[in-house]
């Protein structure tokens, strides 16, 4: 749900059916009781009362902040340099829903935030209402707590308990996302968005650890880094063997039975994975509802395009300014046009 700040203004257009009133509702309620939170960090800083370990992680964010807007041209505004403690471990739980047998996100569809591939909720209870209608409907479901979303630059986003003590390369990870959806954002594209800002954060992370990180840091992420890259690509693997059944012209309870056995394999696949790396554990959580098409639509949605934007980054070499200015004119095209492009990029 990186669109809450979109919905104040949807309110403008006519809406229909209560369901769509209350979900509006509990989006701008929640957006608002974070921004009442806020408070300036350089304030914070000055208080007697702010804890010390808390004051160090504000002053590292800052340092971080400022590179973000001189070093990688991101928007330079008031986003990130207020802080909130919103008194719970996410800010939002978001919930992707898939059919049985399709691979595809159900999409949700709102005025001038368009349509996207999942639902955001301020409270887990109502996420977890929304989850149990669609289960309902026959859909696979995934939920999952997140600790940030981004108001594309319509409002100044705070840093959040949520993340804030987070391992510096991490947080860094995190605020060069969020700020990467001010920059360019396509209506009616999850997986462009996403996508979009996933390369800035990974350009934005070398560059920053090659600056300002230590040897240890570095280390630490690439070791992270290459966790991510074979978790991923134990994803794409059984994503093209589930297409391929889900295609296919055998029966519904054919497709049934294959699915579930192709889900056991890729759990044994991760158990296997997961002992290549001596027991880390960091997808347990995301794995822990047990996978299922919407778990993998999630996946797809931050990562597809990828391999795309890092081809048009490195044809720009590696020019941010020039790649944002590319990305925002593939925004402006039609989707069907944009895929075409990208697509192009991906095949080089």
């Amino acid at each position: 749900m990186r669109l809450a700040g979109a919905f104040v203004l949807a309110l403008a257009a006519p809406l229909s059916g209560c369901a769509t009133v209350e979900y509006y509702a509990q989006a701008i309620s929640g957006h608002l009781e974070v921004v009442r939170r806020a408070q300036p960090i350089e304030e914070q800083l000055r208080e007697s009362g702010t804890p010390a370990q808390l004051k160090r992680r504000l002053e590292r964010v800052l340092v971080i902040r400022e590179f973000a807007s001189r070093e990688l041209g991101l928007p330079e505004n008031g986003s990130y340099r207020r802080y909130a403690d919103i008194g719970r471990a996410f800010v939002i739980w978001n919930v992707f829903a898939a059919p049985e047998f399709s691979l595809a996100p159900i999409q949700s569809c709102f005025p001038v935030a368009g349509c996207v591939a999942y639902r955001g909720y301020f409270a887990e209870a109502d996420a977890q209402a929304y989850a149990g209608e669609m289960r309902r409907r026959g859909n696979d479901v995934f939920m999952l707590g997140v600790p940030a979303y981004s108001t594309l630059g319509w409002f100044d986003d705070p840093v959040l308990n949520t993340f804030v003590h987070y391992p510096e390369a991490e947080l860094a990870r995190l605020l060069f996302h969020e700020l990467a959806h001010q920059v360019a954002y396509a209506r009616d594209d999850t997986v462009f968005n996403e996508s979009f800002a996933v390369t800035v954060e990974e350009e934005g992370v070398r560059r920053w650890l090659a600056r300002k990180g230590s040897e240890e840091q570095r280390a630490a992420y690439e070791a992270l880094q290459a966790r991510r890259r074979a978790f991923l690509s134990l994803v794409s693997r059984y994503r093209e063997k589930l297409a391929a059944l889900y295609g296919g012209s055998v029966s519904d309870e054919e497709k049934r039975q294959g699915k579930a056995r192709l889900f056991a394999a890729m759990m044994a696949d991760y158990g296997a994975l997961k002992a290549s790396w001596g027991g880390f554990a960091g997808y347990d959580r995301f794995l822990a509802q047990g996978p299922n098409n919407a778990l993998l639509a999630s996946v797809i949605a931050y990562t597809e395009l990828v391999p795309a934007f890092r081809a048009l980054l490195a044809g720009e070499r590696g020019e941010l300014p020039t790649f944002y200015a590319r990305v925002k004119e593939l925004a402006r095209l039609d989707k069907a046009t944009r895929q075409q492009r990208l697509a192009g990029l991906s095949a080089k």
